[in-house]
């Protein structure tokens, strides 16, 4: 039992001294911080927004878009309403991450 007991333990030893050695990985797809021009997800993320309307709406409005109205939080947290974007009026959406859509 003793030597089984070794055994594992200079077994863990010599893995935990081969990991530290290991490059680090290049990290997610997706940057910590985004551009304000760029989404992370070309849908609504469904979370906990912190967002007030009026901050949903200036940010919806940095993005081209003019005539906010309606908007209105739903039950995912997302900020929905309708805008006017290139001359076309239509649906429009904030997440808690800042992706409009």
């Amino acid at each position: 039992m003793r030597i089984v007991l070794i055994t594992a333990a200079i077994g863990l030893c010599a893995s935990v001294a081969f990991a530290q050695d290991m490059p680090a990985q290049l990290g997610p797809s997706n940057p910590a911080v985004k551009p304000m021009d760029q989404n992370n997800s070309s849908m609504p993320v469904a979370g906990a927004n912190s967002f007030t309307r009026g901050e949903a709406r200036t940010h919806i409005m940095a993005k081209g878009y003019t005539h906010v109205t309606g908007l209105e939080k739903d039950q995912s947290g997302v900020w929905r309403g309708t805008a006017t974007k290139d001359g076309q009026p239509g649906p429009v959406s904030i997440d808690y991450q800042g992706n409009v859509n």
